[in-house]
């Protein structure tokens, strides 16, 4: 099968700084690639370019003629105070209620259909996301952090329902995430990021990596380090990665 993404030699720019720099990588049909790396590694950016919202100031995205996309941001561009019933949201800007219930069953939401946004718990509010995502029928997934600000039990499923989700439409699933204990066993494949590719492949060969225990140090201890390491940075990126600083998240370490 021939690649939904094939990228080859991606340079990208903030101004002066470079972001990314001779990146090459493939995305499957069906599989799930996990983007690991630390703050300022160019995660974010890498997605964004692959859906079209930044261009590459060198190299190339081949995207498949079947190619649909489906993109959950790391940041919720809707103003929730705004008085929106979960089934408009889904409706904009012309999709019909009958398909909106269907991604919402997809994603184990249907009871939230007549619920305003305001009134969802993040974890929720992720699902409502997704299911958004789900309306054009995407063979790709891309999601930035998807388990941002949810609690263990809250990311734990998330991750199962991500899982469930490719089983179920096989669609591939591309996704950056910081809780490397979690993707590590949930990942098809794994690509280190520090504004190049550090190192790929299954979780196991790129956890044994020289250069991702640069990175995360070695085992579980290590990744487990990082992640209350990236949760105290005070800095913001060029990555766009501010939500990695300290917001009181709850996760168990």
């Amino acid at each position: 099968m021939s690649a939904l993404i094939s990228i080859d030699g991606l340079r990208m720019t903030y101004g002066r700084d470079v972001v990314l720099s001779g990146v090459n990588l493939k995305v499957q049909p069906a599989e799930i690639l996990t983007i690991v790396g630390p703050n300022g590694s160019g995660k974010s950016t890498l997605l964004r370019a692959i859906v079209g919202a930044e261009k590459p100031k060198a190299g190339r995205i081949e995207r498949s003629p079947e190619l649909r996309i489906g993109y959950v941001p790391q940041k919720m561009a809707v103003d929730t105070r705004l008085p929106l019933s979960v089934l408009r949201f889904l409706r904009l800007p012309n999709h019909s209620s009958s398909a909106a219930v269907a991604a919402l069953k997809q994603v184990g939401a249907e009871a939230m259909v007549k619920r305003a946004l305001a009134d969802l718990s993040g974890g929720q509010l992720q699902r409502v996301m997704l299911a958004r995502a789900l309306l054009g029928a995407p063979n790709l997934l891309l999601l930035d952090e998807p388990t941002q600000g949810l609690d263990q039990p809250g990311s734990a499923a998330l991750y199962k329902l991500i899982e469930g989700l490719r089983d179920d439409l096989g669609c591939a699933i591309m996704m950056v995430s910081h809780e490397l204990h979690v993707v590590m066993s949930a990942s098809d494949r794994v690509i280190c990021l520090n504004g190049h590719v550090c190192c790929e492949g299954h979780p196991d060969v790129v956890a044994s990596a020289p250069e991702y225990r640069a990175l995360f140090g070695s085992g579980t201890g290590g990744a487990l380090a990082l992640y209350r390491h990236e949760h105290t940075h005070h800095h913001h990126d060029h990555d766009g990665d501010d939500h990695d600083h300290v917001h009181g998240h709850t996760h168990a370490e």
